[in-house]
């Protein structure tokens, strides 16, 4: 996904620009997913400044070296005052902002936080991967060079989060903790398949052989009784209520 992505952005910035954002998108969410929650682990620094430029680039057809100090103020203030009719608002306003909720986040994630029982870094660091995966997806809309309905998709796989509990092995998915039960053994198969589904025939292929003798009960069970799955012709699919329970029990981490 990110290799297409890639390829899309290269045809409007510079290649060293697309590599570092990506390389610091892909950096951000593995360290995220793999428990990395202090934000300090996934801080977007090093995507901001990489966005920054693009958007340089994207008004001015030119950009701030890469090595070289970003007037991150400077670049928002100029941003914002672009004639409207000839930049999107995504271009001028929008994206602009959210990098900047990135760099004050950080910026100040050693302040004081209220006792209030929840952890301010997985907190922050929450919030500096959902900017970042909305801020990609903004790049990909508006610079994709595809049709508009696969943009769409591409832009749909990507804001789903990845399970690092979950390895591809060619298109055969195989879950890494065979202590899960067979309803957490197929949420998290379908959290990893995101937007993609499974059919039946695939989740019998990825389950452990016990798990499989119930497993048409199991999934019906998933379906109709908890929401956590939707079934479409026979295709299998994640609900908001299963993501949500695959979070609240940290079933994505190994």
């Amino acid at each position: 996904m990110l290799d297409q992505i890639a390829k899309s952005l290269k045809a409007h910035f510079d290649t060293a620009l697309v590599d570092e954002l990506l390389a610091a998108y892909q950096d951000a969410k593995h360290n995220f997913y793999l428990g990395g929650l202090r934000l300090g682990a996934v801080e977007g620094g090093r995507f901001c400044e990489a966005a920054f430029r693009m958007l340089q680039q994207a008004t001015t057809k030119k950009f701030t070296p890469l090595g070289k100090q970003i007037d991150a103020n400077g670049i928002t203030a100029q941003l914002m005052n672009l004639p409207s009719a000839n930049f999107p608002d995504a271009v001028r306003l929008h994206i602009p902002r959210a990098l900047r909720v990135v760099y004050d986040v950080r910026n100040s994630r050693d302040a004081a936080h209220l006792a209030d029982g929840i952890d301010p870094n997985l907190q922050d660091a929450s919030l500096v991967i959902g900017i970042i995966d909305w801020i990609l997806a903004e790049f990909v809309r508006l610079y994709h060079g595809v049709e508009a309905d696969e943009a769409q998709r591409i832009i749909d796989a990507l804001v789903v989060r990845k399970v690092p509990i979950v390895q591809n092995f060619n298109g055969f998915l195989k879950v890494l903790n065979p202590k899960l039960k067979v309803t957490e053994y197929l949420l998290v198969l379908l959290y990893e398949r995101a937007t993609a589904g499974a059919t039946y025939e695939e989740l019998v292929s990825w389950t452990r052989p016990p798990m499989r003798g119930n497993l048409r009960r199991t999934l019906h069970k998933m379906v109709h009784d908890q929401a956590y799955l939707h079934d479409e012709a026979g295709r299998y699919f994640i609900t908001k209520l299963g993501m949500q329970a695959v979070e609240a029990k940290k079933l994505f981490a190994t």
